[in-house]
Parts: structure tokens; C-alpha cells; sequence
């Protein structure tokens, strides 16, 4: 038997994308799933899974420990907006709420490993057996970007880190070195969409970027991308998508680079080295 790897899962591919990779690296992969949010999909490739209402803490470290899991990932996306109802916590998670220092998500994921940790449960990077699916650096996909984009690209890059930096969002969409929207708890797809309705009558291209946080922590909340977002994109007309190297996730790779070519859309891999020359 190989090692006993736990996921608590969020929504959307990227829980389902590990659980796959895992069972074929003969990892036996254990799943604290949420009800509501997780994809039943997940089973398929679970030794094991159990669902709880989200809140609950000590039923998932329960579960955990019982089933001899030493290290967890915390994977998918959990709507944030539920931190303003919609959370029934049980004992445990009342008290991890009641110490909260903010409701970020930052302070809530540390918070949730301080919890494993204490029983004995290390949380893993959330690119465990992902790392070939890591953006490199570069142009990944499209045509190389024209020196105007690139100036707004950089200041994209800027902007999106100012606003990572607070923990608000990831990704800035702009048109020309203006911000015409900025991702908050709606998350990025909607940021585009939204973008792409206050310009839609003006024309011109969009770009999107989207970073990491400036001290990401790699356990938890990493940037993804996929297919979908390049859809949502080309339906708001933007061109270009930048997406920080080494710290962003891309999910389905094969489809993702399937859907830009069928897009048309160029995807840039950058870093803090890349637009160091563009005048901001």
C-alpha cells in the first residue's frame, strides 16, 4: 500500500484533479468533503470519503485520524461569502471562529492547519504531485504580446499584487494601463465578466492578470486556471491572460491549452523578473 494522503475538497476540478493523480501515484487518498460544495465525483478515486456540512472541524480530524492519514491538502474553492451565514460549526469550529484575528481567507486556512497540526495532521502544498501542471515562464500559448500590452501588463502586475497584498483578490482586468475591474469575493471569472460589460460598447482588447499572493503560502488558496476562465475571457473580449510562474495551478492542461488555441488568446507565464523594464 502506498502512502495515506487526505484532501479536505473544495468545489470545482482542482480537488478532483489531485484525487485522480494521487490514486494513479498508488497514494490511497482520503476525502473530507463538504455537502453542497464538493463534486460526488470525488469517490471514484477515494480509499475513502466522508462528507460534513461546512464548519465542521472535529468530524473531518476524526475521520482523518482514524483512517491513519498523517498529511492533508486543502483543495477547491468554498464560496467566501459563506462566512457571512450559511456555516453551521460544530464545538470546534465555534472556537476556531471565535480566535479568528480576521475572516480573510488567509486567517481562516492557518487557522484550519493550526487545528491539523495540533492532532497530528501536516498540511501538505497544494501542488503536491502537481507540479508539472505549475505555469513556467514565458509565452504558453498564442501570439508573443504588442509593447502595449506588455506596459499594461505591468501595470497589471503591480496592481494585481497591491490587491493580493490585502488579501482582497488575485486578478486585475484592464484595457490600456487602466484597471476596469478588480477581483473581489465574486472570484475571477466573474471579475471578467464584469469587465467585459463596462466596456463591451467601447471596444478595444482586454488583458487579464492574475498573481499569487506576494507571500503565498503554498498550502493553501493557490491560484488556478482553466479552460473555463479562457472561455469566460473570450466572451468579454480580452486578449491576453498573465499568470504568475511557478505559483499558479493550471487545471486540465491539455484542455486549457485546447481552449486557447481555440480562443485565440495568448497566455503569458510571468514572474517579478518580467516586466521589470516596462515603464509602469
Amino acid at each position: 500500500m502506498g502512502e495515506k494522503i487526505g484532501i479536505i475538497a473544495g468545489g470545482g476540478a482542482f480537488p478532483l484533479l489531485f484525487a485522480a493523480e494521487a490514486r494513479k501515484a498508488g497514494r490511497e487518498v482520503f476525502v473530507v468533503a463538504l455537502e453542497g460544495i464538493t463534486p460526488k465525483e470525488i469517490e471514484a478515486s477515494a480509499a475513502g470519503a466522508a462528507w460534513f456540512r461546512l464548519g465542521n472541524i472535529g468530524g473531518p480530524i476524526d475521520f482523518l485520524k482514524k483512517n491513519g492519514v498523517k498529511r492533508t491538502l486543502i483543495a477547491g474553492s468554498v464560496p467566501h461569502v459563506n462566512i457571512f451565514g450559511g456555516i453551521l460549526p460544530d464545538l470546534r469550529g465555534a472556537k476556531l471562529l471565535l480566535k479568528l484575528r480576521d475572516k480573510k481567507a488567509n486567517a481562516i486556512f492557518a487557522a484550519i492547519a493550526d487545528e491539523l497540526a495540533a492532532d497530528g495532521i501536516e498540511v501538505a502544498s497544494s501542488a503536491t504531485l502537481l507540479e508539472h501542471l505549475l505555469v513556467k515562464p514565458g509565452l504558453l500559448a498564442g501570439k508573443p504580446p504588442s509593447r502595449n500590452t506588455l506596459r499594461t501588463a505591468a501595470y497589471g502586475w503591480k496592481a494585481a499584487k497591491a490587491l493580493a497584498g490585502l488579501d482582497i483578490g488575485l486578478t486585475v482586468v484592464l484595457r490600456d494601463q487602466v484597471v476596469v475591474a478588480a477581483e473581489g469575493i465574486e472570484g475571477t471569472d466573474e471579475c471578467i465578466k464584469r469587465a467585459g460589460a463596462l466596456t463591451r460598447e467601447k471596444g478595444g482588447e482586454l488583458t487579464v492578470v492574475k498573481v499569487a499572493r506576494p507571500s503565498q503560502d503554498m498550502r493553501f488558496d493557490l491560484p488556478v486556471a482553466g479552460a473555463r476562465t479562457l472561455k469566460v475571457m473570450k466572451e468579454a473580449g480580452a486578449a491576453t491572460l498573465v499568470l504568475e510562474a511557478g505559483k499558479t495551478l493550471i487545471l486540465g492542461m491539455d484542455e486549457f491549452c485546447a481552449a486557447a488555441k481555440e480562443t485565440g488568446i495568448a497566455v503569458l507565464g510571468a514572474d517579478d523578473n518580467t516586466f521589470k523594464d516596462e515603464p509602469v
